[in-house]
């Protein structure tokens, strides 16, 4: 399987030669380093021929011996599974010292490793040496040879036939050929589930035969996709004298921006000590985010029958996502002036595996910074925002998944997940109950949701931060708000992790401010960052359902926990086939003070998705989003230096109205400083304006 990889840069531009960071704990396991730890587990017999590794990974140091500097050993962590007698273990190897430093056996009893690409490729066989399933086949009127295979994680629902089995449940798509892309043809009413070690289906679903929807879903077929869109005109973007970003083997330094990249086969792409350099504090490089990352996902889907309840995938923990990174392509998943990063990881025998280009790094125009046009001075004053991308994007059977980090001139960090891809399918039975949508004829996409948690290790100018919930509240009317006008803003201190699990509300404007209980801007106020949600459903299962046990963290927009170096992944560390209760829940019921502390700020977000016509037969994009912002971090704007375009080489021009469109404007918005005289005067004239002795007075305006 995959492992946290090295990053290799390539691009379009050459750059200066990258060095490797030899000192930094926390950079990417080099392909020598993989080969090592395979090396060492086989020298102490803890891994032989039917041994498939499902993770291979850097085991992270502890923050505070990073943060302290000291020399640190470099320590892998794998979990591997023995095919032939269904055996897992968890491993640390010292790569430094060359030594096998624990080995904890997995007993399944609370979850298993993660599922194999070699267990998913077995199944078309397996299934393929059972009559019962040919049967159930036929009856639909088709053969195993006319099916795709969609092989699915389990769950764990304690049913006593999957007690101590390694299972994995199997849904069939009909295809009329090679080419044609089977979610059309969903077989519906069926389900296999298959035991992995003992390579056998222990049980048939076989509740009802639906028929199986006949048009195709071929969105790549010329003929399907219609005549091209021609009146579209090429859109090129050039900056002639390069990026403005410099890479350093992992290390990235863009405008104000210091942090370093890291790929993980679980998590991903990893953002890492991510530092805005402060012009105001004489260029000191200030820490906002220690680490970032996507720690878990998991899809709940709404469809009860009996083929389908259990369909709820987690694609890190169960699948583990990163090694599904798609190698990305200039003009098509990236365009610009782009930096690509290769990552090396190990596949299923511990071998290192380059995926190409597996993330992309460009920087973007985004409209206004800030702009001003002032009535009394003359002064026109506009900049433009722009922002630095890190992406990278996951394939994970039917559904393709971006993930985009932006860093903005502004202070401003901002994570967005794009959704695309192909919905996952059933037959659409209106009598079943309102659980699903028809796309097409016949052919029903199941209410789902996607439901990520993104980990957001704080380091908000230190160590010591604290969280508090800030809601917009009305004021009512009566002493002191005599014409009930006023509004305010509450407050609220989270003080300790059962405070802290708390759910968005957007009525309030809720938003949740990281402040540094020790350190103060130049108002004396806390500096801090604001996380801003969107505040969309959290889980729509029933809170005793096996979901709810098993993804506890989706349960609330927001938890904050005190940071522990074990506590990585919301849903806790063995998430298939695990019954519940890891994760979230369990860090939190500590109860750990989280007031001035070294703080985790773990954000659930995702869209609930009630499937749209418009979305068969390939889905345009949906987004999720969340929002870190500078409040009170800074004692003024902090872009007042970025220059403007003229300074850039970028000349503005007042282009002529096109035809059918007329040229407006105040003509006080025209007046520059220095312009005085009968032009500026009967501008500002013209506009309402009246200027006495230095004064000016404005009708219409609101000043």
């Amino acid at each position: 399987m995959t492992a946290t990889s090295t990053l290799h840069s390539i691009g379009r531009r050459p750059d200066a030669p990258s060095h490797a960071v030899a000192n930094d704990p926390l950079r990417g396991l080099s392909a020598d380093e993989i080969d090592a730890a395979r090396v060492i587990l086989h020298e102490a017999a803890l891994i032989g021929e039917a041994t498939r590794f499902v993770y291979l990974g850097l085991d992270e140091p502890a923050k505070a011996d990073v943060l302290a500097g000291a020399e640190l050993p470099r320590i892998v962590r794998a979990l591997v599974l023995d095919r032939s007698t269904g055996a897992s273990a968890d491993l640390r190897v010292s790569i430094t010292d060359r030594a096998v430093l624990s080995n904890e056996a997995i007993d399944g009893a609370n979850g298993h490793v993660p599922i194999l690409d070699v267990e998913f490729e077995a199944i078309y066989d397996l299934l393929g040496a059972e009559q019962a399933w040919h049967d159930a086949l036929a009856k639909r009127g088709i053969t195993h040879e006319q099916v795709a295979l969609a092989p699915l994680s389990a769950g764990n629902y304690g049913f006593e036939a999957e007690a101590g089995r390694r299972v994995i449940r199997v849904l069939a798509f009909m295809r009329e050929n090679e080419q044609d892309h089977c979610w059309a043809h969903p077989v519906d009413g069926l389900c296999a589930y298959v035991d992995m070690i003992e390579g056998r289906m222990f049980e048939l679903i076989d509740h009802h035969v639906y028929d199986i929807p006949a048009e195709g879903g071929n969105f790549d077929d010329p003929a399907v996709q219609g005549a091209p869109l021609d009146t579209l005109k090429p859109i090129e973007i050039s900056q002639p004298e390069g990026p403005s970003y410099s890479v350093d083997d992992d290390r990235v330094s863009w405008a104000n921006w210091r942090f370093s990249l890291a790929f993980d086969a679980r998590e991903g792409l990893v953002l890492r000590r991510i530092r805005y350099v402060d012009a105001d504090q004489g260029g000191e490089e200030r820490d906002i985010v220690y680490r970032a990352s996507i720690a878990e996902m998991v899809v709940p889907y709404g469809d009860p029958s009996p083929a389908r309840f259990w369909q709820n995938y987690f694609d890190t923990g169960e699948y583990v996502f990163g090694r599904y990174a798609n190698s990305l392509q200039l003009g098509c998943d990236c365009l610009g002036e782009i930096r690509y990063f290769d990552a090396t990881i190990a596949d299923e025998f511990g071998h290192p595996r380059v995926i190409p280009n597996a993330i992309c790094m460009h920087e973007e125009d985004y409209g206004t910074l800030w702009k001003h046009t002032d009535i009394y001075t003359g002064s026109n004053e506009v900049r433009r925002q722009r922002r630095l991308v890190i992406s990278f994007f996951t394939t994970v059977g039917n559904y393709d998944y971006g993930f985009y980090w932006y860093l903005y001139l502004d202070g401003t960090i901002e994570c967005e997940a794009k959704l695309t891809g192909v919905l996952f399918t059933s037959a659409f039975d209106a009598a079943a109950g309102d659980h699903a949508s028809e796309v097409a004829p016949g052919l029903g996409a199941p209410y789902h949701q996607h439901l990520f948690s993104a980990r957001l290790d704080m380091m908000v100018d230190g160590l010591a931060n604290a969280v508090d919930e800030v809601d917009a509240a009305r004021v009512p009317m009566g002493e002191g708000n005599a014409y009930g006008n006023a509004f305010t803003k509450r407050s609220t201190r989270l003080r300790t992790e059962v405070e802290g699990a708390r759910d968005a509300d957007p009525i309030a404007g809720r938003t949740w401010h990281i402040v540094n209980t020790e350190k103060t801007n130049r108002l004396g106020r806390p500096v801090g960052y604001e996380l801003i949600a969107q505040g969309s459903p959290t889980l729509l299962a029933d809170p005793e359902s096996v979901i709810a046990k098993r993804a506890g963290f989706t349960r609330k927009h927001l938890w904050v926990t005190r940071y522990d170096q074990a506590e990585r992944y919301p849903a806790g560390d063995l998430v298939n086939q695990g019954p519940g209760g890891d994760g979230l829940p369990r860090y939190t019921a500590a109860d750990r003070s989280i007031d001035g502390d070294d703080i985790v700020l773990w954000h659930t977000f995702g869209p609930t998705h009630f499937p749209r016509v418009e979305d068969w037969p390939v889905m345009p994009v949906d987004t999720a989003k969340f929002t870190l912002k500078p409040y009170g971090f800074f004692g003024r704007n902090p872009t007042l230096n970025v220059p403007s375009s003229a300074a850039l080489g970028m000349a503005c021009h007042t282009g002529a109205a096109q035809p059918g469109h007329e040229a407006s404007g105040h003509a006080a918005h025209a007046v520059h400083e220095g312009r005085e005289g009968r032009e500026g005067r009967e501008g500002r004239e013209a506009s309402g304006c009246r200027c006495e002795a230095g004064a000016c007075a404005c009708a219409g305006h609101g000043h």
